[in-house]
């Protein structure tokens, strides 16, 4: 877990990169999407763009939710357990590989700075899964962890760590490793979720 040493875009809140430990566990196969938040809000909808707009509270009532509608035990997915399943079972820097393109993944600049992508949010599944089956692990919406923010300075229980970069972003930001925070109340036009669950025997 963490940065590889010949990702020039790796940094101190990144390396080093350490060995971790992950339990078998569940993941969505993409993030929450409009339609099914609307349902969670007792509304319809049928739309497959990702829900974005949910602070990290709402997720977890969220989680909370889908957990008595299907019986399983749902919630966020833990730091370790998103680069995990980003990285599935591959060491490269983004899941594809050591570089990106517009056609692997949902950002907007590449790094020139030059607008190379769709400027929004693209329904979910619109680009190809990575080895695990899952879709926009890396671009997309930026996806909340269950974990507070741990930087340089410590642990912040008021921020909490994402993951994944966004449709907004640069190429740097959609790297296995690349992580950041947002206030826990953050309700960002780019930042979305997707439930994980233990696996039981």
């Amino acid at each position: 877990m963490g940065g590889r040493p010949d990702d020039k875009f790796a940094n101190a809140i990144e390396l080093p990169s350490v060995e971790v430990e992950v339990a078998a566990f569940f993941l969505g196969s993409h993030p929450v999407t409009e339609a099914e938040w609307a349902a969670f809000l007792g509304k319809r909808s049928t739309s497959r763009l990702p829900q974005t707009g949910v602070s990290w509270d709402e997720a977890l009532e969220y989680a909370g939710w889908f957990s008595k509608e299907t019986g399983m035990s749902c919630r966020l997915p833990a730091e370790r357990e998103w680069e995990y399943a980003c990285r599935a079972g591959g060491d490269s820097i983004f899941p594809g590989g050591n570089d990106l393109t517009p056609r692997e993944a949902n950002f907007l600049y590449d790094e020139s700075g030059l607008p190379v992508g769709a400027g929004c949010r693209l329904a979910v599944g619109s680009f190809s899964p990575n080895a695990f089956g899952l879709y926009d692990m890396t671009g997309n919406v930026c996806e909340w962890t269950a974990d507070p923010w741990a930087g340089l300075g410590g642990v912040d229980p008021d921020k909490r760590a994402i993951r994944g970069g966004a449709w907004d972003h640069l190429p740097r930001l959609l790297r296995c490793s690349w992580r950041d925070w947002a206030p826990r109340g953050a309700r960002y036009d780019n930042l979305g979720f997707r439930l994980a669950a233990d696996l039981i025997d």
